[in-house]
């Protein structure tokens, strides 16, 4: 493909080389490097004069020290007379700070902040995937294509839940409702859902089960699993309900503080993220994890844009 250059961001590199890969390209050079204030220092290693350039950085990891590079990288390029910059955040930073909640009215809206510094920055296009709430769109004012791992996941579940046409999908909380909805409706089963009552941030009170699971296989499907106490007591609340086997495939896996050893505790029969975030590290001190690859999906949405199609194929089809 001419005049398109992909750059890596250094959250997650082996999924930047895959996407390259799909793609037949090579990374573009870039050096990343802190001074020793702490500062990010970002050279571009060549000419991205009247290129469509895509930038690959996730939310994830050092998330503020990746954002800021990020907009460095974006400014880099756009300075430097790039046509066109898309930043490529398969995980949105500051995606669950999207509205004031009731109790504290001085709350931030950090998710709109992050989005004026993006379109700041340079930005001209946003590429991202099960954005935590799709009206985040709407915080931008240039393009924002919200891609979806839901067809991806529902080949998952094909093609490894010999019991799938027994299953049920649950929602672990009422948000993920029409999520659930959306991936039951496609396999043709049926669904239900947990309330949820949150005295603070990260800790769940108390949850009550809508829906029959007796004797099937339960299926809870959320679009992001941080401390995991959510899908952990939902697991444990379904179990309890009959259910014959628990298991939960979330799009972002951020499994911070105590999640790894929730999920070792927890009676999932596995626990599926796909690799928007980089899953390896904690792969190795959890054997339920499993992965799916969503650059293809995120790969196919670069070269359509590039070529100036359609990226609507991709809400309901795994590129090949």
């Amino acid at each position: 493909m001419p005049n398109i250059k992909i750059f890596s961001g250094s959250s997650h590199p082996d999924l930047s080389q895959k996407i390259a890969d799909r793609l037949g390209l090579e990374l573009g050079k870039v050096v990343t490097k802190k001074f020793s204030n702490q500062e990010t220092c970002v050279e571009i290693g060549e000419s991205v004069r009247g290129e469509d350039v895509y930038i690959v950085q996730s939310g994830c990891g050092e998330i503020n020290d990746n954002l800021m590079e990020l907009l460095i990288m974006i400014n880099a390029c756009k300075i430097a007379s790039a046509s066109r910059v898309t930043a490529v955040i398969p995980c949105f930073p500051y995606a669950r700070q999207d509205k004031k909640d009731k109790v504290g009215s001085r709350a931030p809206i950090s998710a709109k902040l992050v989005a004026n510094m993006l379109s700041v920055s340079g930005a001209d296009h946003i590429i991202t995937m099960d954005l935590h709430a799709s009206q985040i769109q709407g915080f931008f004012d240039i393009p924002v294509d919200n891609l979806y791992a839901e067809p991806a996941v529902l080949k998952w579940i094909k093609e490894n839940i010999a019991e799938w046409k027994n299953c049920i999908i649950v929602s672990p909380d009422a948000g993920g409702a029409k999520r659930v909805t959306s991936i039951a409706d496609r396999l043709n089963v049926d669904f239900a859902l947990i309330h949820k009552e949150r005295k603070k941030a990260n800790e769940v009170d108390r949850m009550v089960l809508v829906g029959d699971v007796t004797d099937r296989v339960a299926i809870l499907v959320d679009d992001m699993a941080d401390t995991c106490g959510t899908v952990c007591h939902a697991a444990d609340k379904l179990i309890s309900a009959g259910a014959t086997k628990v298991y939960a495939i979330l799009t972002h896996g951020i499994f911070s503080g105590p999640a790894i050893s929730r999920i070792n505790n927890a009676c999932f029969e596995a626990v599926v993220v796909t690799n928007t975030i980089p899953q390896e590290e904690k792969m190795k001190h959890c054997s339920k994890i499993q992965v799916i690859d969503i650059s293809m999906i995120l790969a196919e949405a670069i070269r359509r844009t590039h070529n100036g199609e359609s990226v609507s194929y991709l809400f309901s089809h795994v590129p090949l």
